[in-house]
């Protein structure tokens, strides 16, 4: 083979070796592109998963004392019915001044944690906040709360217990159901 024939075929095979490579070099440009979009998703879902664990967090520590809220109520009723019905002779007694502290004591702890009263009295009946046990005839407008018979609490704006109430009814509508 002379050399000029040589010189050709070792042309040809670096054409179709360069071309080989280019066309590798591009599969790899491509698979190296994929990598690099697979991971910045990764990355970012990473991110969001951590800002959602975050807000989960603050959440469950926002209604972490529920439960301890929950049980403190009947304490915090029975305080409350015990002072609207202490009589008047006792209210300078000193043991009754310590009661009247602790009673505030915790009225400061449902403040602090984000709880309070729903207010019910001449309110117009929302089941969202209250609980009906009952009806009685009033001059007030259908559906107005006329007694709290248990007060309600939200907690951080979320409801932890309906107030329970008695709600007025027309005078006859009364007289219709006798």
């Amino acid at each position: 083979m002379s050399n000029e024939k040589k010189e050709k075929v070792k042309k040809e095979k670096h054409k179709v070796s360069s071309k080989k490579v280019s066309k590798e070099v591009e599969n790899y440009k491509k698979q190296a592109e994929e990598n690099l979009i697979g991971w910045q998703r990764a990355q970012a879902d990473m991110v969001n998963y951590k800002k959602d664990q975050e807000k989960s967090l603050i959440e469950f520590r926002k209604y972490a004392n529920e439960d301890i809220i929950m049980n403190l109520l009947p304490t915090v009723d029975s305080f409350s019915l015990a002072t609207n019905y202490l009589p008047e002779d006792l209210k300078d007694s000193d043991w009754v001044k310590g009661i009247l502290c602790i009673k505030g004591q915790f009225d400061g702890f449902l403040k602090e944690a984000g709880v309070e009263e729903i207010k019910s009295v001449g309110e117009k009946f929302d089941p969202n906040l209250f609980e009906s046990v009952g009806e009685e005839e009033s001059d007030k407008e259908d559906g107005t709360v006329t007694v709290e018979l248990q007060k309600g609490y939200k907690m951080l704006g979320k409801i932890i217990r309906p107030a329970k109430v008695r709600i007025a009814k027309g005078k006859e509508k009364v007289e219709m159901k006798n």
